[in-house]
């Protein structure tokens, strides 16, 4: 794990800390309102168990990867640390395009994920050459 956590860039903290707060309030907006993560949410039935675990691990899930993501910026954590909780992110989101292509529901709303996976691509390779550059400088 490289030491110099310094190497960060201030924009990338900043970036993930807001991703981070973003899933901290789907995830407790999904245990209230299913609606938020199903077009057709109004008309589920949340007396079924079923439905209602699933959305409670659905809402769990976010919420955990926000938590996660806002104490590892908020510490000032490790780029590897950063790296490894964002590529988590980002097979969220890749997992929500692929499964909107599946489903035909190709429209405007897909830009959203899209746009996340290209900022959360950029984080990634900014904290891959934060990391090589800690090696360097550990080498030296």
């Amino acid at each position: 794990m490289s030491k110099p956590v310094d190497n960060v860039p201030k924009w990338v903290r900043i970036v993930v800390g807001i991703l981070a707060l973003m899933n901290i309030a789907f995830g407790l907006a999904s245990y209230f309102d299913m609606s938020v993560l199903y077009k057709d949410g109004a008309g589920l039935d949340l007396t079924n168990a079923i439905l209602r675990n699933a959305n409670f691990e659905f809402a769990a899930r976010n919420l955990a990867i926000g938590l996660s993501l806002g104490f590892v910026t908020v510490i000032k954590g490790a780029p590897e640390a950063l790296i490894i909780l964002t590529i988590t992110r980002a097979l969220i989101e890749i997992q929500t395009i692929i499964m909107s292509v599946v489903q035909g529901n190709i429209h405007v709303m897909l830009l959203i994920p899209l746009a996340f996976l290209a900022v959360e691509i950029a984080i990634i390779r900014t904290l891959i050459g934060v990391i090589k550059k800690a090696e360097e400088q550990l080498k030296n």
